[in-house]
C-alpha cells in the first residue's frame, strides 16, 4: 500500500461519492468544452453572416485637387490629375496579397448619369452577385434579380418614387431597354435615391469600359488586424486610396469578441462552480476519514505524504473526468450545432491540443482545489487513531 494505491483503493471502496464527483466535474468540463468549439465556430460564422451588412473597406482612385479661393472667397476644387481604377488589373492585385483568405468579397461600383424618360437619374453599376451577397439586409418589393442578369435594375424606394416607377415596367435608358425586377424597401442610405445597374450598362453610359468608380471590400478581420488588410490593399494598389470604414469593422468584431467572451465567461463560472463542489465533497471526506488518517499517522505516514495521498486522489478523479468531458463536449457541441442551424459546418474533430488542455487543466484544478482538505488532513495527529481504537 503506498500513496499511489491508497487513493485508488480509496475511489474504489467510496466508488458512489467517486462517482458522483466525477460526475459534475465531468458535465462542468463538457459544458467547458462545448462552449469553447461552439463560440469559436459561431464567432466565424456570425463574422461571415455579417458580411452581408456592406463593406469594411472602401478602395477610391488617387485624385490630385486644387482648391480654389480669391479675395477670401472659396471657389470649389479642380480635380487635376484622378487615375482610373483598371477593374482586371484591381482585382488580380487584390486577390495576390498575402492576407488574401481574409478578402471574402470585392464588390465594383460605377457610377453614371442616365435618362429615364427625359428624366435625369443617378445610377450605379454593379456585379449583382457580389452586390446582393454585400447588401444581405436589403429588402425588396418585387424580386432580386438574378446573379447574371445583365437586363435587371433595382430602384431605390425614393428614385422609384420620383420617377413614378412600379416593379416589373419596360424602362429605357438612354436607348437601352431593362425591367425594373424590384424596388428596395427605404434603407436610410444613398441606396435610397438611386437606380442600381448591370456593371457593364453603367461603364458603357459613363464611358468607362473595363474600370470602375470606387470597390467596396468586405473583409474578415477576426484573424488579423483590419490595419494590416489595408496597409496590403495598399501596397497593391498605390494609385488608389484605401481606407477602413473604422465604425463597420470595430463594431462586427465587437459582436465576434462578445460571443467569445461571453463563452469564457461562463466557462470560468462552470469551473469555479465544479471546485468549489470539489472542495466541499473533500472537505467531508477529511473529517470521515479522520481515524483512517490518524492510523496511517501513526505507522509511519509523514504529514507531506498525507497530503499527497488527498492530492492524487483529487487528481485522478479530475483526470478521469476531464477526459470523459472532452468525449461528451464533442457530443454537445455536434447537437448545439445542429440546433444553431450551423450544420453547414464541418462537425467537430478531435483536437488533440483541447484534449490535452482540457484534461490538465481539470487534473490541475482538482488538485489545488484538494490542496486546503488535503493540508487539513495533513495536520490530523496520530492520537486521534488512539482515542478512535
Amino acid at each position: 500500500m503506498t500513496i499511489f494505491t491508497l487513493p485508488l483503493r480509496h475511489i474504489r471502496a467510496k466508488w458512489p461519492r467517486a462517482l458522483l464527483l466525477a460526475a459534475i466535474f465531468t458535465l462542468g468540463l463538457a459544458s467547458m468544452s462545448g462552449l469553447y468549439q461552439v463560440s469559436s465556430l459561431v464567432a466565424d460564422n456570425l463574422e461571415k453572416k455579417l458580411i452581408s451588412f456592406g463593406a469594411n473597406i472602401l478602395v477610391t482612385p488617387r485624385a490630385e485637387t486644387l482648391r480654389i479661393s480669391y479675395g477670401g472667397y472659396a471657389l470649389g476644387g479642380v480635380t487635376l490629375d484622378e487615375r482610373p481604377i483598371r477593374l482586371d488589373a484591381a482585382l488580380e492585385a487584390i486577390h495576390s496579397i498575402e492576407l488574401k483568405n481574409n478578402i471574402a468579397i470585392v464588390a465594383p461600383k460605377v457610377l453614371a448619369v442616365g435618362r429615364i424618360s427625359g428624366q435625369g437619374a443617378a445610377l450605379v453599376g454593379v456585379n449583382w452577385a457580389d452586390e446582393l451577397h454585400l447588401k444581405g439586409y436589403w429588402e425588396v418589393e418585387g424580386a432580386f434579380p438574378e446573379a447574371d442578369s445583365r437586363d435587371a435594375v433595382l430602384a431605390g424606394a425614393t428614385a422609384a418614387r420620383q420617377l413614378g416607377l412600379a416593379p416589373g415596367q419596360i424602362m429605357e435608358i438612354d436607348g437601352r431597354f431593362l425591367t425594373l425586377s424590384g424596388i428596395l424597401r427605404p434603407t436610410g442610405s444613398d441606396d435610397d435615391t438611386v437606380l442600381f445597374v448591370p456593371l457593364a450598362l453603367a461603364q458603357a453610359i459613363a464611358a468607362k469600359e473595363g474600370q470602375a468608380s470606387f470597390l467596396e471590400v468586405a473583409a474578415l478581420c477576426s484573424g488579423c488586424p483590419i490595419e494590416d488588410i489595408v496597409e496590403q490593399l495598399q501596397s497593391a494598389l498605390p494609385d488608389t486610396e484605401v481606407r477602413a470604414l473604422a465604425q463597420v469593422a470595430e463594431s462586427r468584431m465587437y459582436s465576434v469578441h462578445f460571443a467569445q467572451t461571453l463563452a469564457f465567461s461562463v466557462s470560468l463560472v462552470i469551473l469555479v462552480t465544479a471546485c468549489a463542489m470539489l472542495i466541499m465533497s473533500m472537505l467531508s471526506s477529511v473529517a470521515e476519514r479522520r481515524r483512517e488518517i490518524g492510523i496511517m499517522r501513526a505507522v509511519g505516514f509523514s504529514r507531506p505524504k498525507i497530503f499527497t495521498v488527498f492530492v492524487a486522489e483529487a487528481a485522478a478523479l479530475g483526470f478521469l473526468s476531464g477526459v470523459l468531458g472532452y468525449a461528451l463536449g464533442q457530443v454537445l457541441t455536434g447537437y448545439v450545432l445542429r440546433q444553431l442551424h450551423l450544420t453547414e459546418e464541418a462537425p467537430p474533430e478531435f483536437q488533440a491540443s483541447l484534449f490535452l488542455a482540457l484534461v490538465l487543466l481539470a487534473a490541475g484544478a482538482a488538485a489545488l482545489a484538494a490542496a486546503f482538505p488535503a493540508w487539513r488532513a495533513s495536520r490530523v495527529e496520530p492520537a486521534e487513531a488512539l482515542v478512535a481504537l
